[in-house]
């Protein structure tokens, strides 16, 4: 039924049973429901304003991924429960977003990075850690767009807005290999495809 471009999470059998709308056949018709609920979502985020001790927390995180993919998937806005080709062990999920968010403080009251390198290190942390059973990579986005709009009152990132990320295309490469330097310990080249 879906094939996944690359860098694309899979979708467990089990995962697929909390598939909400029974008439999906398709990778296409899955990416258009997912991408109205992200609408939704992000028209939330812009409407509202957000502390950063509420932004910077684990309620937070879950119920933006809820917001985004809640109209899609009963599992949305909770923690995967199986282990992925990426990401670390499902058992220590909360431990690892815990001490993230005790480094985004951390970070913040040392002003330990400038504003923008900030929001991608924690969009990073959170891709990494890879919170969710699927959608991690578009939740890591809106949460760093939602902390440099919030937190640092900027504008959201574009994230390549003159390229497609999604599918197999130049500018979802041009993300993996900015991920992978990330990955590295190089946050040079995210930083620069966040902003182009």
């Amino acid at each position: 039924m879906y094939t996944y471009d690359r860098g694309q999470t899979p979708i467990d059998d089990d995962e697929k049973i909390g598939l909400k709308i029974f008439s999906i056949s398709t990778m296409e018709e899955l990416n258009e429901f997912e991408q109205n609920n992200i609408e939704k979502a992000i028209q939330w985020s812009l409407s509202r304003n957000f502390k950063k001790e509420t932004i910077l927390s684990e309620s937070f995180i879950k119920k933006l991924h809820f917001k985004m993919f809640g109209d899609v998937w009963e599992w949305a806005g909770e923690f995967r429960k199986t282990n992925k080709n990426i990401g670390v062990d499902k058992s220590i999920i909360s431990v690892q977003l815990r001490d993230l968010l005790d480094d985004a403080f951390y970070w913040l009251n040392h002003k330990s990075f400038d504003e923008d390198e900030f929001a991608i290190r924690v969009k990073h942390r959170i891709v990494s850690i890879h919170l969710f059973p699927n959608g991690n990579g578009r939740h890591s986005r809106l949460f760093a767009d939602i902390i440099v709009s919030h937190i640092f009152k900027k504008q959201p990132f574009s994230w390549g807005s003159n390229s497609d990320i999604y599918p197999s295309s130049t500018g979802r490469i041009r993300y993996m290999e900015a991920l992978r330097d990330a990955d590295n310990g190089n946050y040079q080249r995210l930083l620069e495809f966040a902003r182009s």
